[in-house]
């Protein structure tokens, strides 16, 4: 993954800083706007969590901070719900300028509800996804209720929410006051995926159903079942961002896979802040390796170790089939077991030290047709011809060198 930071102006002039995350070593497929919570920012990990699985399956991802937050210009008093859907139709031109115009908005709470505006007016804009999105953008007025009567009676308010304080003006409530989301929703007529947890507690799962009954088809609902409001738990933010990939995918123009820009098969790329999940290019298609939790990992996807075992054992199914095939014998499956560790050599001198280890691959095989006992023998003495088999019993060498960044 590429990691780009990015600022572009606002409709006041404002800059708005956010980060432009690119799929590995390939053009990205289609470019997507990312819309975060009422309060929240760029880098809530939900976000970096959805934006990830997006651009593992080939998209870019815009995700920046609204006005008046994060690394953003501003003043957070003097913003409402309209300037929140601006600044989404301001990253948008940014993009098609710079880059691609976004072909999918994705958007979380209240981030949600602006998406949905915003789209509306973004005529490139072919799905958006919303995640615990109130049914009507006055719905985060729940959030200051104990504030409501000093906003109306001297215009403003501080407003301490989740542990922050935050001026909000009466220009603000009025500004939610004004907008429909049932009557926008209604009016777009374009893709809609919801995604709603059942336990949300800050937006309940009746605002899904309002949504939903006003949109119009093709709209899709997933519930987040067990999830929070800000989908705290990795796997739940892990899980709506694969969700929301598939779907998009069925609904923004796709193109045929683009081949590596790269001289190599296989390109890794690995951020500072990601640990040890790591976004790869493997030929034409996006795989993800990690480590596993009790190594420090998020076990998002196979070790390095994992992915050169299901190499063997892959070459090792292909190679008995192959054989098989050409001998005529019908085996209706070939499956093949295999784990990694290091063990000490059989014939080792000293076999209490470490050097004395090897590496070992145990490999077990399952034959499933209509074989006698010498066609069997002789498909496991096949399965020790199989290319990556060879070339681990192989001299092998790994040659590197820098590549200017």
């Amino acid at each position: 993954m590429s990691l780009q930071k990015v600022t572009f102006q606002n409709k006041e002039g404002e800059t708005l800083v956010g980060r432009l995350e690119m799929p590995v070593d390939q053009n990205p497929h289609n470019f997507a706007i990312f819309a975060h919570c009422f309060t929240c920012n760029k880098n809530l990990l939900a976000v970096k969590n959805i934006s990830k699985s997006l651009t593992a399956n080939g998209f870019a991802v815009l995700r920046f901070d609204f006005t008046g937050l994060g690394d953003s210009e501003g003043d957070f008093s003097d913003t409402n719900f309209s300037g929140n859907v601006s600044d989404l139709v301001s990253a948008a031109a940014f993009l098609k300028e710079e880059y691609m115009a976004p072909t999918l908005m994705i958007g979380h709470s209240l981030g949600g509800a602006a998406a949905i505006f915003a789209a509306a007016e973004i005529s490139s804009i072919q799905a958006i996804a919303t995640i615990g999105t109130p049914s009507s953008p006055r719905h985060v007025q729940h959030l200051f209720k104990d504030n409501l009567s000093e906003i109306e009676k001297k215009g403003k308010a501080t407003v301490n929410l989740s542990g922050r304080d935050f001026t909000i003006k009466k220009q603000f409530l009025d500004d939610l006051e004004s907008k429909s989301l049932a009557v926008v929703a209604k009016e777009m007529r374009k893709p809609l995926l919801l995604l709603h947890s059942p336990q949300d507690d800050t937006v309940g799962i009746k605002n899904a159903e309002e949504i939903y009954v006003a949109a119009h088809h093709p709209k899709s609902f997933v519930s987040l079942d067990g999830a929070d409001h800000l989908l705290m738990d990795k796997k739940d933010s892990a899980y709506a961002g694969k969700i929301i990939s598939g779907w998009a995918q069925r609904y923004v123009t796709t193109p045929s896979p683009t081949e590596l820009q790269s001289k190599h098969q296989v390109v890794a790329s690995l951020d500072y802040e990601d640990d040890f999940t790591t976004l790869m290019k493997v030929g034409n298609h996006t795989m993800v390796a990690d480590e596993p939790i009790d190594f420090g990992g998020k076990d998002y996807g196979p070790s390095p170790y994992e992915f050169v075992s299901a190499g063997l054992s892959a070459c090792t199914a292909m190679t008995i089939q192959m054989y098989a095939k050409r001998k005529g014998w019908k085996i209706s499956n070939a499956e093949v077991h295999i784990s990694y560790d290091k063990s000490h050599a059989e014939d080792c001198a000293n076999c209490e030290t470490d050097s004395a280890k090897i590496d070992t691959f145990h490999r077990e095989i399952k034959l499933t047709g209509d074989l006698d006992e010498k066609q069997k023998t002789r498909l496991l003495q096949i399965a020790d011809k199989c290319p990556v088999h060879k070339t681990l019993h192989s001299e092998t060498r790994v040659i590197t060198k820098l590549i200017a960044p």
